[in-house]
């Protein structure tokens, strides 16, 4: 890896930058970045510093691989993008609002910045491809599926492909004979079970709102409360979606927050009631998926924690490990001290199941994925 960095809080008063090349030299900066094409620029100018960039001169570059969340039933591998391949993701965009729409935008800006180069659309719903129609289909009536292709998607494809590889990797098994449950906890959460290397069932559904309570995301709700709420307040229908998709989960329950590390300091400081329960509520529907996948999978082998939330909150494993022991589940009596992020087993070596954090890394699956697409096909 030459470099790596991150730009966060696009759009906002003071954005986040930072970035770390192959030499040990690191960049930060709060600086605003209006849009996508302005930290477009940004990164490419820092590749191309003289002082402490990597490349040349933008010529270096072969390809560009995006995050792509939603391929809908279109695209069940990543691919080359062209016109058409941009336009379905357009069209793919009203089934994940928050994601599809910065997808384009980065794709456009990276056109615009570097004319003529070669892009790659790595999805995150491809590696769901593998769950049974019994598991992805929604008890609709059949039509809808034919006509609009309502089904369950699932989303976090890369990471959760990732972590299940680099798990059986650590601990030198087989994929192929293991039963895994991998959970991508961040902003945005979802928990898969993989069984012989491939996806049967993943939290998300038919759009990325559906399963565990998320940032700003209720997940698994009785369908009957959205026009319950329409009428009662009013909404029209773009009202009640973002509600859903901006207005609720820990930022809905907590009133506080929707990122978990603030929840956590206000705990710590308060014993806030609401801050408390959304803990407690984000933790228990994640137990419930444990529980109901072990269940499908007759048995679980590796449970891995990865995500924002996954790797760096050290509350995490007791929290979601509580009351789990009856699927031989035993921690580590205490857990040694880590840096964030990084690899660790937290099971106890008398444990039936293997308990990890595993650090996704997305970008290097998109990295060899676009290498496939490019120069394999």
């Amino acid at each position: 890896m030459l470099a790596r960095g991150i730009i966060e809080k696009i759009g906002l008063e003071h954005s986040e930058i930072r970035f770390y090349n192959h030499e040990g030299d690191e960049l930060s900066s709060d600086e605003p970045v209006t849009d996508h094409q302005a930290g477009i620029k940004y990164i490419l100018d820092t590749l191309t510093n003289k002082q402490c960039g990597c490349l040349h001169d933008l010529s270096d570059l072969d390809a560009v691989g995006h995050r792509v969340t939603h391929g809908g039933n279109r695209f069940r591998k990543s691919m080359l993008i062209d016109e058409g391949v941009f336009n379905e993701i357009a069209r793919f965009a009203e089934l994940a609002p928050l994601h599809n729409p910065h997808n384009l935008k980065g794709i456009e800006a990276m056109q615009n910045a570097v004319p003529g180069i070669r892009q790659v659309a790595v999805f995150d719903t491809a590696f769901h491809k593998t769950i049974p129609e019994y598991a992805f289909m929604y008890a609709i009536p059949y039509y809808l599926y034919e006509k609009y292709g309502i089904r369950r998607y699932g989303f976090h494809g890369t990471s959760h492909y990732y972590v299940a590889i680099r798990a059986c990797e650590i601990l030198n098994v087989n994929i192929h004979q293991q039963k895994i449950i991998t959970c991508h906890l961040g902003n945005g959460s979802s928990v898969a079970a993989i069984k012989e290397g491939k996806s049967i069932d993943t939290s998300m559904g038919f759009t990325p709102a559906e399963g565990l309570i998320m940032g700003t995301r209720p997940g698994d709700l009785d369908v009957s409360i959205l026009p319950y709420i329409m009428k009662k307040e009013g909404m029209e229908c773009e009202e009640v979606n973002t509600l859903m998709n901006e207005k609720s989960g820990m930022l809905g329950i907590s009133g506080i927050s929707s990122d978990m590390r603030e929840i956590e300091k206000v705990i710590r400081e308060t014993g806030d009631a609401r801050a408390r329960l959304s803990m407690e509520m984000f933790f228990y529907r994640i137990r419930k998926y444990i529980g109901a996948y072990a269940a499908i999978m007759n048995g679980l082998d590796i449970l891995v924690l990865t995500g924002g939330i996954g790797e760096n909150c050290h509350e995490i494993s007791t929290g979601l490990c509580h009351e789990l022991d009856f699927l031989g589940i035993e921690l580590k009596p205490e857990q040694e001290t880590h840096p964030n992020s990084t690899e660790r087993i937290l099971s106890s070596e008398h444990s039936r199941v293997k308990v990890m954090v595993i650090p996704t890394n997305e970008e290097l699956v998109i990295a060899q994925e676009s290498w496939k697409v490019i120069f394999e096909n």
